[in-house]
């Protein structure tokens, strides 16, 4: 009799789900609020934490051992939403907690570039960078075929690889994306296209402040063309080349009903050639011959082109200035 009355209050204790606190349960979705998880357990081994629904709502940081058990930080993403959090100890029923992030509706520029778009962290503007110029020049070490069909202009291969630089890179991307080969680079990490409160629409088409009405109103367009994206989309560095940084935009004006506005993607140096020199990729578009081509001349041969209104340099009136993305665009 004592032995079974000692065996059962042990499998009683075995079998108690782990006490959840989480503090606070409700944050914005701006890509960097912090939730704490606190677990308590007896459990020397560490918990498995994950998300059994809408898990684009928060991202998972690793666990820390505590006195009492384990505490494991939660990373709201962008989307907006609730989510189950479930955790699971070894040898006990599993043990679950909501969390809700709610829409982060800033816009700190006044540019129409919601704020939870925006790349804040040096290391996201880094890999945002890398991934962009890489999957732009890319295309041009691409046989003409084997391109998304999608690359048919300037404005194409720029939203191509914008879009593509904010993906998870993982799974079949890479055959999707007609790579030969996916480099080490590190993710973008506040968050993935599509999964925004913007969805697949990443271009600003219409002017004017964010507001959360332009959500489902067509203030966003997966499409937008070489203008729009520089009015829109972009804004003004400087007209001195020597000001440009990786992954920023050249535009120009030409004096022409087809296709006036043209965009060139300033690379730096090339990631695939390694040779030390600077370089810009661009498609020229269809010429009314031929479907266009995409061109990756040096700096040094694109300021000696042979027509001058093509040249990126301050007395050249056709050439608009360096632009850079309002993802990018530093705090003021």
């Amino acid at each position: 009799m004592l032995g079974l009355l000692w065996a059962r209050p042990m499998r009683l204790e075995k079998s108690r789900s782990p006490r959840l606190v989480l503090a606070p349960a409700e944050l914005p979705a701006d890509g960097y609020a912090i939730a704490t998880l606190t677990i308590e357990t007896a459990s020397p081994q560490a918990p498995r934490v994950s998300f059994s629904d809408n898990p684009h709502t928060a991202t998972i940081e690793a666990a820390t051992r505590t006195a009492g058990g384990w505490q494991v930080r939660l990373r709201a993403g962008v989307w907006p939403g609730s989510t189950t959090v479930r955790v699971e100890v070894a040898g006990a029923p599993p043990a679950v907690a909501t969390l809700t992030t709610k829409l982060a509706p800033g816009d700190s520029a006044g540019d129409g570039t919601p704020d939870f778009l925006r790349l804040d962290d040096p290391r996201d503007q880094a890999a945002f960078r890398r991934w962009f110029t890489f999957l732009a020049e890319a295309q041009y070490f691409q046989k003409p075929a084997s391109r998304p069909a999608e690359i048919v202009d300037c404005a194409a291969l720029i939203r191509y690889a914008y879009r593509e630089a904010l993906r998870a890179h993982a799974g079949n991307w890479a055959d999707d994306a007609h790579l030969p080969l996916v480099p080490a680079f590190d993710p973008v990490m506040r968050y993935q296209y599509p999964y925004t409160p913007l969805g697949a629409a990443l271009f600003r088409v219409r002017e004017g402040s964010f507001r959360p009405s332009d959500l489902d109103d067509g203030a966003f367009a997966q499409f937008a063309d070489a203008q729009t994206l520089q009015r829109l989309n972009t804004h003004f560095v400087s007209r001195d080349l020597a000001r440009a940084l990786p992954g920023d935009l050249l535009f120009f004006r030409q004096d022409s009903d087809h296709m006036p506005f043209h965009s060139m993607i300033y690379l730096g140096e090339s990631q695939i050639a390694k040779d030390g020199a600077r370089y810009v990729v661009y498609h020229t578009g269809p010429d009314g011959s031929g479907p266009g081509e995409i061109r990756r001349p040096s700096l040094p041969e694109l300021l000696r082109f042979p027509e001058p209104q093509w040249r990126p340099i301050g007395p050249n009136r056709n050439f608009l200035g360096v632009y850079r993305w309002n993802i990018l665009r530093e705090a003021a």
